[in-house]
């Protein structure tokens, strides 16, 4: 059996949802491989796209929200703004021209521009089964002008969102997010403090995503001046400044502060609770964990969209002007009554095992 996995690159969370669905495939022996859509089509495109993204969320994010919004607004009244532009005849192709050669049985879209070119090549007729898998809690605009076989949702309280966008319901497979089999599995919190060389005190993880976006000074300052006692595990992905910009905060609190690592399930196994913007994989890999969540900067656009699913479903609390960083972490460690409500509404929607249910319904299609 053949896999092919088409990404984009607008952030890291769809190339994440795709390698953690591989996983388990390949623990199988399945033939698999996974491709920058745009990267393939043309390089330029690619850096235009991740860089554009990367522009409109972290220096523009009122204007990325709006546009968002506003493709909310014209998708609900039925005009559409299709992206079809960006899926033109000579990109679907030189797509349909690798598909032919490759040869998959199952093609699986982590982002909805490769659902879109994926469909134009349908329409020309190479007919191959197809998913595609949303990343958010939330169906982004336009997932309804694309023509799949299985849509892999987050969670089944969003399949009414799903159908009212015109997906069929018999097409909607609500088996959660991908995400790494390593956040399926949780250590108590004094071995994982052991293994991160910390102390065993309570601790406050820090997480901005991949692109280290947020104000993530001012929360630690905040915390720093927080009346309680606790250590900082802070989280700075790639954003080498802010990294800088930490480690040279003169604070009262222990903080450990990292760039990009690859045991951020280690340390949610530490921490009491986590403060981060609502991505869509962090907010699976943290349900998976059982660690409650404190909601901070959300993107405008999707992440509002995630942080009222998370909001609704008393899941997390969110930081705002009248609810500060220091009272949400106060009554997150102080609280216990709030905390083990929300960690008993975790366990009830988490989808830990995403990856492996994805792998066995593609097993099932061969």
């Amino acid at each position: 059996m053949k896999v092919l996995f088409l990404s984009v690159t607008a952030g890291q969370g769809h190339n994440q949802a795709g390698k953690a669905a591989m996983e388990p495939l390949l623990d199988k022996n399945v033939d698999c491989v996974m491709m920058d859509t745009f990267e393939y089509i043309n390089p330029l495109l690619k850096d235009t796209i991740s860089q554009g993204y990367l522009l409109s969320t972290k220096l523009t994010p009122a204007l990325y929200g709006r546009i968002y919004r506003l493709a909310e607004k014209l998708e609900s009244n039925n005009i559409k703004m299709s992206i079809s532009k960006l899926t033109n005849s000579v990109f679907a192709k030189k797509l349909a021209a690798y598909i032919s050669d490759y040869k998959p049985d199952v093609i699986v879209c982590t982002h909805i521009f490769a659902a879109q070119i994926l469909t134009q090549i349908r329409y020309k007729g190479i007919m191959v089964k197809s998913i595609g898998i949303v990343t958010d809690y939330t169906i982004h605009p336009f997932w309804e002008e694309t023509d799949l076989d299985y849509y892999i949702i987050a969670n089944e309280l969003l399949t009414r969102q799903a159908v009212k966008k015109g997906i069929p319901e018999e097409n909607i497979k609500p088996l959660g997010i991908p995400i790494h089999k390593k956040f399926s599995k949780k250590i108590s919190r004094e071995e994982a403090r052991a293994i991160l060389n910390i102390e065993n005190k309570d601790t406050i993880l820090v997480m901005s995503g991949s692109m280290g976006f947020g104000k993530v000074t001012g929360i630690i300052r905040h915390l720093d001046k927080l009346d309680m006692d606790f250590q900082i595990l802070s989280v700075c992905g790639n954003n080498a400044t802010l990294r800088g910009k930490i480690d040279e905060m003169q604070l009262n609190k222990k903080i450990y502060n990292f760039g990009f690592v690859y045991n951020v399930d280690i340390m949610m196994d530490a921490a009491n609770c986590i403060v981060t913007k609502p991505g869509g994989l962090t907010i699976s890999e943290s349900m998976a964990k059982g660690l409650p969540m404190a909601i901070v900067n959300p993107i405008p656009g999707q992440e509002d969209r995630n942080a009222e699913f998370l909001l609704n479903n008393g899941l997390a609390v969110k930081i705002t002007k009248t609810f500060p960083i220091d009272e949400a972490v106060y009554q997150l460690l102080s609280n216990n009554d709030k905390v083990q409500t929300m960690i008993s509404r975790m366990n009830k929607l988490a989808r830990p095992n995403a990856s492996e249910d994805l792998a066995d319904f593609i097993l099932s299609l061969s």
